[in-house]
This record gives C-alpha cells, sequence and structure tokens, in this order.
C-alpha cells in the first residue's frame, strides 16, 4: 500500500510520540479493569469514555486508510482491539442497568453510526471530497473523545472525590494530544491538529481536579468505616448492659440475649458472663 509523503519531523512525532504515547494511553485504562475483574464489579466506573474511544479508531482508522496514512492505520488498528476489549469486559461485570446502557450506546454509535458514516461516504463521495468528510466526522469525534471525561469530572466535583477518576488515562491523554497536535500541525492537517487543543485542554483541568480531590477522597473513604465502628460499639455495650439486667429478672431471657450478643459482637469479643439469681 503506498502511503503519502511525510516529513522528518513529523514522521518523528507520528511514531515516536504519537503511536507510542497512544499505545500507552490505550493501555491506561489497565489497572481500572484489572480491579473491575478481581471484584467483579465496575464499582461506579462509566462507560462512555471507551465507547467513544471505540467509535474515534473506527472512524481514524478509516481516515487513515484513505489517506494512506501508515501511522494512522497501524496506531487506530490496534486501538480498536483494545477498546473492544475494554467494552466487552465492562459489559461482563456491569450491573443490569449499567449493562443496557452501554450496549444501547454501542449499538447506536458503534454499529448504526459507523454503518451509516460509511455506507454514505462510500457511494455518495469520492475521492478528495470522500476524504474532507470523514476528516470533519473524525474531528467531531476526536473531540467527543476528550470531552466524554466531562460526565467524570463533573462526578468528581459533585462527590469530591476522584476515586472514580484515573489519573493515568488523564495523563496519557494529555500527552497523546500534545504530539498529535504537532503531527497534525507539521502536516497540515488540521482535522487531526484541532481537536487535540482541546484534548490538552481539557487533560490539564482533570489533572488540576486530581490534585485538589484526591486528598478528600482518603478522608471521604475512611468517614464511613469510622461510623461504622462507633454505631457497632454502641450497638455492643446496649445489648452487654441488657444481658446484665435480664439476667436479674429471667434467666431464659439473658441466655437468649447472649446468643444475639455473641453473634453481634465476632469472635475477639468476650462475653463476661454474670452469676444469675432466682428470686423466691
Amino acid at each position: 500500500m503506498a502511503t503519502h509523503h511525510v516529513p522528518t519531523a513529523a514522521f518523528a512525532f507520528g511514531l515516536l510520540g504519537g503511536n507510542v504515547v497512544s499505545f500507552t494511553t490505550f493501555l491506561a485504562p489497565l489497572p481500572t479493569f484489572y480491579g473491575i475483574y478481581k471484584r467483579k464489579s465496575t464499582q461506579g466506573f462509566q462507560s462512555i469514555p471507551y465507547v467513544v474511544s471505540l467509535l474515534s479508531a473506527m472512524l481514524l482508522l478509516y481516515y487513515g486508510l484513505l489517506k494512506k496514512d501508515t501511522l494512522l492505520i497501524t496506531i487506530n488498528g490496534i486501538g480498536c482491539v483494545i477498546e473492544t476489549t475494554y467494552v466487552a469486559t465492562y459489559l461482563i461485570y456491569a450491573s443490569k442497568n449499567d449493562r443496557t446502557l452501554t450496549l444501547k450506546l454501542f449499538l447506536s454509535m458503534n454499529v448504526l453510526g459507523y454503518g451509516a458514516v460509511l455506507s454514505t461516504t462510500f457511494f455518495l463521495s469520492k475521492g478528495a471530497k470522500r476524504t474532507q468528510i470523514i476528516g470533519w466526522i473524525c474531528m467531531t469525534f476526536s473531540l467527543g473523545v476528550f470531552a466524554a471525561p466531562l460526565c467524570i469530572m463533573r462526578k468528581v466535583i459533585k462527590t469530591r472525590s476522584v476515586e472514580f477518576m484515573p489519573i493515568s488515562l488523564s495523563i496519557f491523554l494529555t500527552l497523546s494530544a500534545i504530539v498529535w497536535f504537532f503531527y497534525g500541525f507539521l502536516l497540515k492537517d488540521f482535522f487531526i491538529a484541532v481537536p487535540n487543543v482541546l484534548g490538552f485542554v481539557l487533560g490539564e483541568v482533570q489533572m488540576v481536579l486530581y490534585a485538589i480531590y484526591t486528598k478528600n477522597t482518603k478522608k471521604v473513604a475512611a468517614e464511613p468505616n469510622l461510623q461504622q465502628q462507633e454505631s457497632t460499639e454502641e450497638i455492643i455495650d446496649i445489648v452487654k448492659l441488657s444481658a446484665v439486667i435480664c439476667q436479674e429478672l429471667n434467666p431464659v431471657l439473658a441466655a437468649q440475649l447472649k446468643d444475639v450478643l455473641k453473634d453481634s459482637v465476632g469472635k475477639d469479643e468476650q462475653i463476661v458472663e454474670t452469676p444469675s439469681k432466682t428470686i423466691k
């Protein structure tokens, strides 16, 4: 397959920067999905960024094929495989509602939407005009990829916690935006360059949010455990007191309370028994 001429500087950004950094970016969510696999739950993570990223990679692959751009073809072909794996993993471990929503998004965007783009551009346009149309579509969806984490950013601000915003993905998306901007700029391909400006800005915003709320995340995670511990201790004290009082009144009821106490206290606690007295 013939390729168009790529200046040396642009090729360096596309190969060493674009392909390597983009490949690392595609792998950045691996810790997130490993956690999902271990817990057998999506843990509140959303599938939108991965569905949109898959569609963007599919469109850029088509764009690369039309332009005969080897660098775009290789990295986005790999990206399609990786993002498909993420979406499939999410579908396996998501709750029923999340799975239904993800399937609707996948079918509407990646199947029907992509199919419509392929069919209309293939039959209704030719040559440079087809490439230009796909370029506009790719730019739109590249903006969508960078804008997709906005819903996660909103959740971070609302909950004051970065638990569901992977910082590694934000960092690599920012680095990827920088190198692909220069690749598109040097090639004068503004369909590639323009969306990566927004990608850089949003990536910076995500990292700022992470720096602001990362300490608060640990505090929020610790508070429920502390409240649960205090609540448990209060229940134990009340049950112990009830057992002592009821022993004076009814030995049978006291024995029943001891059984309840054993279940509430656990193995590490010991129940101090007081001799029961019989009222004559």
